[in-house]
């Protein structure tokens, strides 16, 4: 008795991910130096600052959806997941640290914060992707013979016209 073939997991689930590490990753920098804008006296960059913080928000709502995505149809690992929902929930308390001015505590997390979106930048890159399965006949794949307008596959033969 065998099972039924598993099909292959999707990669678009952790292509959305890497995208979604990847906006969080570099809105929360653009935060540490809006920051030491406004503390250098550029006041305006305090405004600015709070609109990041939106920002940072919704791209993280984003990443947590990117996070179930890759768990349950990308059948993918846990740890996304996790890191999503801990920095959703770091970024929201974060947002509300800095409207109370609880500025120590607002520091002190928005350190954990970049350091915790750079662990998950740097995870979801280094998750590997799922291995393509071969196309069909007739798919527009390497045995066709016009090739369809689709570049060679790295590593494959690459002929030159004379």
């Amino acid at each position: 008795m065998s099972s039924p073939p598993v099909a292959p997991a999707p990669r678009w689930p952790l292509i959305l991910l890497r995208a979604t590490a990847t906006a969080p990753a570099v809105l929360a920098l653009l935060q540490t130096v809006l920051a030491a804008g406004f503390l250098n006296g550029h006041y305006e960059a305090l405004a600015m600052h709070a609109a990041g913080a939106t920002a940072l928000a919704a791209v993280a709502v984003c990443q947590l959806v990117a996070g179930v995505l890759v768990r349950w149809p990308g059948r993918g690992p846990r740890w996304p997941l996790g890191v999503s929902a801990l920095l959703t929930a770091a970024v929201m308390l974060q947002i509300g640290l800095g409207y109370n001015r609880a500025l120590g505590l607002h520091v002190v997390l928005g350190v954990l914060l970049v350091s915790g979106t750079l662990f998950a930048l740097v995870g979801a890159w280094r998750q590997p992707l799922p291995v393509r399965p071969p196309a069909p006949a007739g798919a527009g794949g390497p045995e066709d013979a016009d090739g369809a307008g689709l570049l060679p596959r790295p590593g494959g033969h690459v002929g030159v016209a004379p």
